[in-house]
């Protein structure tokens, strides 16, 4: 069977709540787009017709780098079959890394030998999301979708304290210098103001180069320079966040003549809602108090219980009996005392409790928030695809689930990363209330 030629766009995402981010901004652009937690074969996407993006929900943000590459290289020619312009490697907007764990560097190194001969693009800030780099540092505002101050990433209240890879320094080149023998240039703020042609100086020899932005103007104009550095016969691969999406989106919208998706259907509401959160960050903390002050019932697992011991089935016939009730229930791991925890184990009990809660409940809609475990809860929940119903919160799309388990299939999902969303987020997606829909 022939692969579709339609493809402009295959995105590998490190995690699930960041996969749905690049989804939500390739669909703004009005591209048809399916995030998959496999990648899929040409008989799967006669699915999806019309599709031009293709994402993957990857897990690679808690692997080591020699799984990494495993994984990836794997991954990356696979995604080659599609004859994709650009292939993505989508990482969180804070570059969440390090050299042991979610090497960024590694993905540099695996991509210059898949992709051989381009220069690597990185894409450093994503405007949109509140992430602001200059000079190559990055500055981060506290809550995405918030009116939270924002920060130099190494004075990040949050991101400091990131339990498995927390921020120590600001400048990505050397965050990702500590990863990989490689070295990259920098197109600065100053830099960016030349026409695209002369950035090749700037660029000189080296593999890879990082490109400030602060504004959404100049994601234009980046994305104009990498539909330069495109071709039909090699994929231009890159590395950031979801500021790929957003500036080839601008050169979709001009070039292609594709109209940028701004009307949306109104999910409204659904209750009761389950939330079930991995994410031990201040900006979830926030929105847990705020849950648990508006009605919602509280269940605090036992994390490093768990790890060592496996989900106690009371805690699954707590949020059935809860949720049977028409109560909202959020189910969290909480502060997580216990020190570094297995992802895997507490993703896949939390996806374990969500899908028994829809299989038995017949609720219609989930949030799974924390970025570490996001992968791991989807693949227990037998998620197999989504696609983009509603962008409610910006960096967190309301999605609709594709899944061989009929309960599952057809069901609303929200993928939330540690950062995203203001006090009431859990609230907004209880009501299913359209915020910062630009």
């Amino acid at each position: 069977m022939s692969v579709p030629s339609q493809i402009q766009l295959a995105f590998y995402g490190d995690d699930f709540t960041g996969s749905t981010d690049a989804l939500e901004f390739t669909c703004r652009a009005g591209a048809k787009a399916v995030l998959f937690i496999d990648t899929p074969d040409a008989s799967v996407l006669t699915r999806f017709p019309g599709i031009n993006v293709i994402g993957i929900a990857g897990k690679t943000r808690s692997l080591g780098p020699d799984e990494m590459e495993q994984v990836l290289t794997q991954a990356f020619n696979q995604l080659k079959q599609f004859s994709p312009k650009h292939i993505h490697y989508k990482v969180c907007s804070t570059f969440d890394s390090s050299p042991s764990t979610g090497s960024i560097g590694r993905v540099l190194d695996i991509g210059t030998a898949v992709f051989k001969g381009k220069v690597i693009p990185i894409l450093g800030g994503t405007p949109s999301l509140g992430r602001y780099c200059v000079f190559g540092n990055l500055f981060a505002r506290m809550g995405i979708g918030s009116n939270g101050a924002i920060y130099r990433l190494d004075r990040h209240p949050s991101m400091t304290q990131h339990p498995v890879t927390p921020a120590y320094e600001s400048d990505l080149r050397l965050h990702i210098q500590k990863q990989t023998c490689k070295r990259l240039a920098l197109i600065d703020m100053v830099q960016m103001q030349q026409p695209i042609g002369a950035w090749s100086k700037a660029i000189g020899d080296e593999e890879a180069v990082l490109l400030d932005a602060a504004e959404e103007t100049q994601l234009n104009k980046i994305g104009e320079w990498l539909d330069t550095l495109a071709d039909d016969q090699r994929p231009l691969f890159s590395i950031g966040s979801s500021a790929v999406e957003v500036a080839l989106g601008t050169v979709w919208n001009k070039t292609e003549k594709r109209q940028a998706a701004v009307n949306w259907p109104d999910p409204g509401k659904a209750e009761p809602l389950l939330v079930v959160s991995g994410s031990c960050s201040p900006v979830t903390a926030g929105q847990i108090q705020w849950a648990k002050e508006n009605g919602f019932k509280e269940i605090v697992l036992d994390a490093a219980t768990i790890c060592d011991q496996g989900l106690p089935d009371l805690v699954k016939q707590d949020v059935n009996n809860l949720l049977n009730n028409q109560k909202n229930v959020l189910v969290h791991t909480g502060t997580k005392d216990g020190g570094h925890l297995s992802a895997q184990k507490l993703g896949t009990a939390l996806g374990e409790i969500a899908k028994q809660a829809v299989e038995n409940c017949g609720i219609k809609r989930v949030v799974i928030a924390g970025g570490d475990t996001s992968s791991y809860a989807a693949r227990a929940m037998q998620i197999e695809a989504v696609e983009m119903i509603a962008p409610l919160v910006t960096g967190a799309p309301l999605c609709k689930a594709y899944s061989a388990n009929n309960a599952i299939d057809g069901l609303e999902v929200n993928f939330k990363g540690g950062q995203v969303g203001a006090p009431d987020y859990f609230g907004v997606l209880l009501e299913g209330r359209m915020m910062n829909n630009k």
